[in-house]
């Protein structure tokens, strides 16, 4: 049996206006990370292996998690939201959300029209982002034993899209929950990909975390 444990990436810096700016965790995110290491470590969790996308966020993600040196494998990186929103402004008259509660109605309108492939210049197609997501779980999962994989909310999505044969407004709204340092786990059994759990945070399951349940 093969076991993934995928963590959503530390709060980051949520003012950010495009992905480099995105691309580092605020102080509330790396104690995240450092309270759901604690947590693995004080419950005896083993990984075989340790992966994590290339971006600034995963790698101090999992350094905070006390995993300095992650196998990093860019496969495992979030898709470019900043640039698709800019695309989908300029071509198809969608406007970029200006608050969370906008943010929740422009998602899913943006998935699909990538899905739709109707963002013609989009930095990456959305069945690139699919085949990018899938080909590393599958790597992964052809490894075996149990893996620690620190990517992003997106990439998780589309992982749980695979697994459960989501279409786009189901995938999204999976996306909305997943929690920053949040843990969702797969196993392959019997020749299939199962979700055993999905978004936990019991690192900040404390009445004095509740601050740090964030989703943004």
């Amino acid at each position: 049996m093969t076991h993934i444990t995928l963590v959503r990436h530390g709060q980051a810096n949520t003012h950010a206006k495009n992905a480099t700016d995105y691309d580092r965790l605020s102080p509330l995110g790396a104690q995240q990370a450092e309270w759901l290491g604690h947590y693995l470590a004080q419950h005896d969790a083993h990984f075989d292996h340790v992966w994590a996308g290339d971006m600034a966020r995963h790698r101090a993600t999992a350094l905070g998690m006390g995993h300095a040196t992650p196998e990093i494998d860019a496969r495992l990186n979030e898709f470019d939201y900043f640039s698709l929103a800019r695309v989908a402004e300029a071509d198809l008259d969608l406007p970029a959300p200006q608050s969370p509660e906008e943010f929740t109605r422009h998602i899913p309108q943006l998935m699909q029209y990538w899905r739709d492939d109707a963002i013609g210049d989009a930095p990456e197609m959305f069945g690139a982002f699919e085949e990018r997501a899938k080909g590393a779980i599958d790597d992964i999962l052809s490894g075996g034993g149990r893996a620690l994989v620190v990517t992003s909310g997106g990439l998780i999505a589309m992982v749980l899209r695979h697994v459960l044969a989501l279409d786009i407004p189901e995938m999204t709204r999976l996306m909305f929950q997943l929690r920053n340092s949040s843990v969702t786990e797969i196993e392959y059994l019997h020749g299939h990909m199962m979700l055993v759990g999905y978004n936990a945070i019991p690192h900040l399951a404390a009445p004095d975390r509740a601050h740090a349940r964030t989703f943004i």
